[in-house]
């Protein structure tokens, strides 16, 4: 017992010295922010200094060194903390998500630019629009698709009309709870949340409260907040939103699909850099004409370009015509990417650069 006590003393007293390291460490790199920013000012350089490119290599030199015990995931979440508090001492960012707070939308903004943010919840997507193209906030998190339910029609049409770019992506694993005061499921009545959500718990629905009411609200952070004062009602939700609400989970993971994810986008006014591994996303309009879309892809093919994803919406320009959301993998001032989309204006009505972004990094 005396032999445990006095190994248990020293191992503290080591964790106490790398405290003290660490933290000392942590200052000096957020001084070294500080000079950055200094550095930035006397050159003329305004605005925000967030560099999405930079932050992508860092992440993905954390995950490509780090030897464990500790997962790469929650590596790269602490250092992602470090460097939103770093950048917080230049400038803090102002990001609009779908609020109110506790959503996934609030969840992947979170994950993406870390805690010190100056965090902007907004009613819709549309309203994150408007927000960053009136520069109240520099960036905005919008979803785009999900692996259940497909693409956000709704998001793409705002794209198609917005000057914004897409400066990065973030891609967020979706686990549904059943969030009530009530104790036992037979005493819920009505059911609120996203009709995303419904959706993709529609099966468990069926099976576990079949024939209560389901309400469609604009988020599920909303919901909670809802179903916390009615007798009888339920949210479903995140686990960010119970605990924000106080309000315990019922029943968790809910969702169909384990592998349940939702991709979200970052729009902002500023293109992004190459950060070595990027996709490109493109809005294009092709003529209504036999093989068509054929010579759209081509000059992608020939040069080994991939594509990961196609989408198409109507023009709402015309019967029948149709507009394609495509992402592609490179950045646009990549040699083969730039020769391939030269090649595809020739080939098309219009080809549009929604922007060059970092992959989604963990």
């Amino acid at each position: 017992m005396k032999n445990e006590q006095s190994q248990l003393k020293a191992i503290r007293e080591k964790i106490d010295e790398l405290d003290i390291q660490i933290q000392s460490l942590i200052n000096e790199r957020a001084r070294c922010a500080q000079q950055v920013a200094a550095i930035k000012v006397q050159s003329g350089e305004s605005g925000n200094f967030y560099r999405a490119e930079r932050e992508a290599q860092i992440l993905r030199n954390i995950e490509a060194r780090n030897t464990g015990p500790l997962a790469s995931r929650e590596m790269a979440r602490l250092f992602r903390e470090i460097m939103s508090a770093c950048l917080a001492l230049e400038r803090p960012l102002k990001v609009a998500f779908l609020g109110p707070a506790g959503t996934y939308n609030h969840v992947a903004t979170l994950k993406h630019f870390g805690g010190s943010i100056e965090e902007t919840p907004v009613r819709n997507i549309e309203e994150i629009f408007r927000t960053v193209e009136s520069g109240q906030a520099q960036f905005g998190v919008v979803p785009i698709e999900n692996s259940t339910e497909g693409v956000i029609a709704h998001t793409l049409d705002l794209l198609t009309h917005s000057s914004l770019l897409i400066c990065g992506e973030v891609e967020l694993r979706i686990q549904h709870n059943l969030i009530s005061n009530e104790k036992n499921l037979c005493d819920i009545k009505k059911l609120f949340s996203h009709q995303q959500s419904l959706a993709q718990c529609r099966r468990w629905l069926e099976q576990n409260l079949p024939g209560v009411e389901q309400y469609a609200v604009s988020s599920n952070a909303e919901a909670v907040r809802l179903s916390k004062s009615e007798p009888g009602a339920a949210a479903i939700a995140g686990r960010m939103a119970a605990e924000i609400y106080q309000l315990p989970v019922l029943a968790a993971n809910i969702e169909d699909e384990p592998e349940n994810t939702t991709r979200f986008i970052v729009i902002g006014k500023n293109a992004v850099s190459p950060s070595g591994k990027d996709k490109t996303s493109l809005l294009v309009v092709t003529s209504n004409k036999p093989g068509a879309l054929h010579r759209m892809l081509k000059p992608l093919a020939d040069r080994g370009i991939g594509m990961s994803k196609i989408e198409s919406r109507p023009s709402r320009r015309g019967v029948w015509e149709y507009v394609f959301f495509i992402d592609i993998e490179g950045h646009q001032e990549d040699k083969l990417v730039a020769e391939a989309l030269k090649e595809v204006e020739h080939e098309t009505a219009m080809v549009r650069i929604l922007g060059s972004y970092p992959r989604a990094v963990l």
